[in-house]
């Protein structure tokens, strides 16, 4: 082997809506990045209908750069990653992502940002993602402990009879 890291130089894609889940992912993403040799890509997805009339004061651009350049600050404060991209595309948000996967060596997701339903353990965006994208696709689930810093939390469920099936993940 020559010692180098699959997909090396490939960046760590993190989705990013603003949701503390969001904030999170950020942060995993630069724990990882040193030892995977990548830089931080954050991405914020945004699609407004077109809208006529006097209501439309923002196609919704400006709010996406605006939850992408607060997220920043709440996961890094004035301590950002080297390298780190800050990118808002216009689309829907899982299908950037998975687009965005494409060239990237890892994808960072909350498991539910804003608008997921209370009690959802995966939202429709990480579902997606997960299931589609063409990298490996990390999804944060646990909240973040403010002494440890993040951290993941393994769930294990007991199996009631040993003749019962084991299901899917």
């Amino acid at each position: 082997m020559d010692g180098s890291t699959p997909g090396e130089g490939l960046p760590i894609v993190v989705g990013v809506d603003g949701s503390p889940q969001s904030i999170l992912a950020l942060r995993w993403a630069n724990k990882l990045a040193g030892p995977l040799h990548a830089t931080i890509k954050a991405v914020t997805a945004w699609n407004m209908e077109v809208m006529y009339g006097p209501y439309l004061a923002s196609d919704g651009r400006s709010e996406a750069q605006e939850v992408l350049s607060q997220a920043l600050v709440d996961a890094f404060g004035d301590d950002k990653p080297e390298g780190l991209i800050a990118e808002c595309l216009r689309g829907q948000s899982a299908r950037m992502l998975i687009e965005e996967a494409k060239s990237a060596q890892m994808l960072i997701l909350g498991s539910r940002g804003h608008g997921g339903f209370a009690g959802m353990l995966l939202g429709s965006v990480s579902s997606a993602c997960a299931a589609h994208a063409s990298c490996p696709v990390l999804v944060v689930h646990a909240e973040e402990d403010a002494d440890a810093g993040p951290r993941l939390e393994t769930k294990v469920s007991e199996r009631q009879g040993a003749d019962e099936p084991a299901g899917n993940i």
